[in-house]
């Protein structure tokens, strides 16, 4: 439908992942892999924290939130991924890809905020173990999970909304496998001023700012570990911190080369591929990284799994 010399576009085409045809099969058993890896990890690190209430803390109401922000944030691109790579129909609606991208962004930024309370939750318990259940209450931990998702509904709103408003021309191929804003910004036939600059300040700041909150914060860790501990805790400590902050890296970092510090010299490929690292890899090394390392998950599951078979 053409008005006033513009086409109206009521759909969008994934042109997904550069695979070779006769490779298509690998990589969807590859990424289906994934994705059932990424969804049974977190969903047994939700199911455990409801549970066991040895873990009913601080740390692990965080660690919940972020278990399921990363279970959704996979869920929102993997499926319709893995049906465009068996059915070969790319297709997605307008409103479709909206809604797509709105979640997307709920998600993404979740994870964000969420990395960065559970940077300060376990500074609090390291560096002020005295203070840490006074200053941790209850009431304020679940107070800061409902605070940071009424933040990230709001500010994926906004990007939604700023981008509802676009017009779009004739080319409605998005070189991505699922909407990203950026892809999306390329193709609108409006002016985008408004769009790149709500995404260079308020992307900035939810972005570089929690980044640099939980590298401070892992300094301060590290800086309280090594005036007490002995070898043998340092090295725990830095085993620990180390593995957290190459999931941070890598999550932050993609994301800030991408959003943030855009290049030329960026090939789509390229783009792909990045944006694969914290979209799919991420959410699936969590439940490792996070819990599945940690003794009070061991402990809890080996509780509830003995709890069954006595029922049994």
């Amino acid at each position: 439908m053409v008005m006033n010399n513009q086409t109206v576009i009521t759909q969008f085409f994934l042109l997904g992942l550069p695979i070779p045809p006769e490779h298509q099969h690998l990589f969807y058993a590859l990424f289906l892999a994934m994705y059932l890896t990424t969804v049974l990890g977190n969903l047994i690190i939700i199911i455990l924290i409801i549970l066991d209430s040895h873990l009913h803390t601080p740390m692990y109401l965080f660690l919940s939130n972020l278990s399921f922000s990363d279970l959704c944030f996979s869920s929102v691109t993997m499926p319709e991924l893995l049906y465009n790579m068996q059915s070969q129909d790319t297709s997605i609606s307008y409103v479709g890809c909206l809604t797509q991208l709105y979640f997307f962004m709920v998600f993404a930024d979740m994870e964000n905020f969420l990395l960065v309370v559970m940077a300060y939750d376990r500074y609090m318990a390291i560096c002020f173990p005295l203070h840490y259940m006074n200053i941790m209450s209850p009431k304020l931990c679940v107070c800061m999970v409902v605070l940071l998702w009424a933040l990230t509904v709001l500010y994926s709103m906004l990007h939604t909304l700023l981008l509802a408003r676009l017009s779009f021309c004739d080319d409605n191929m998005i070189p991505h496998f699922f909407c990203d804003i950026s892809a999306l910004l390329k193709l609108a036939c409006s002016d985008i001023y408004i769009n790149e600059l709500m995404i260079f300040i308020l992307g900035g700041l939810v972005t570089v700012i929690p980044f640099l909150l939980i590298v401070v914060s892992y300094v301060q860790i590290v800086s309280s570990i090594l005036k007490v501990s002995s070898t043998q805790g340092i090295h725990k400590v830095f085993s620990t911190c180390g593995s957290h902050l190459s999931v941070v890296s890598l999550f932050y970092g993609t994301i800030i080369g991408l959003y943030l510090c855009p290049s030329a010299n960026n090939s789509t490929v390229k783009k792909i591929a990045m944006a694969m690292m914290y979209t799919v890899v991420t959410p699936m090394l969590n439940p490792f990284i996070y819990s599945l390392r940690n003794r009070d998950i061991k402990d809890a599951l080996i509780r509830v799994l003995c709890k069954k078979k006595s029922i049994l």
